[in-house]
């Protein structure tokens, strides 16, 4: 049994009301009212009321439909805002030297689905995401080195990084070589000074 709840034109942006919405997306409802009550940001009065009309909602279509549902086992299956509208809520407030900071003031909508059925492989229970298997891409389903085995993978990439490495330790020798012949030569070059210094 699912029930739906919205909310519309709650005072506050949609940014900062989801930072409340998440808090509780996924929960029981009590639990979720709990946080709802106790939570300090504005935004939670208005979702409170929305989660408590779903829970309305919810026992009254089980009414209808003749169906018992206890309202303790409802939980949050989906929980999301949408932005409001800010036209004729645009206001101005004073700023040095004669200006004028544009205030814009925002609306948003929530909308809260509450069910009783349990939680699927999708679903989060009580915050934590539940086990599921991962879906096969397209490029997966499609072939060619997106289909290859993530150890394939690696494996190429390991002997790449090896190869790399072969490659600058060979170019480190070299070098070092090199070094050292230019040293025997500055050697050479000295005594050779010597020589006809004598």
């Amino acid at each position: 049994m699912e029930a739906r709840a919205s909310a519309k034109y709650l005072r506050g942006s949609a940014q900062k009301a989801r930072l409340v919405i998440d808090m509780i997306r996924g929960k029981n409802v009590n639990q979720a009212l709990a946080i709802l009550r106790y939570s300090n940001k504005r935004a939670a009065l208005g979702i409170e009321k929305c989660v408590k009309s779903a829970i309305a909602n919810a026992s009254e279509a089980a009414e209808k439909a003749n169906i018992a549902v206890d309202p303790d086992e409802l939980w949050l299956k989906a929980a999301y805002v949408d932005r409001g509208p800010t036209k004729n809520r645009r206001r101005m407030r004073p700023a040095p030297q004669g200006r004028a900071y544009r205030e814009r003031r925002h609306f948003c909508h929530v909308t809260v689905l509450v069910s009783s059925d349990l939680p699927d492989d999708g679903a989060k229970i009580d915050g934590q995401p539940a086990l599921a298997t991962p879906a096969v891409s397209k490029r997966a389903k499609r072939g060619g080195a997106a289909a290859a085995p993530r150890a394939k993978r690696a494996a190429s990439k390991s002997e790449a990084a090896a190869g790399a490495e072969a490659k600058s330790g060979a170019a480190k020798e070299s070098k070092s070589e090199k070094k050292a012949s230019k040293s025997g030569s500055k050697l050479s070059k000295a005594l050779r000074r010597k020589k006809t210094d004598e």
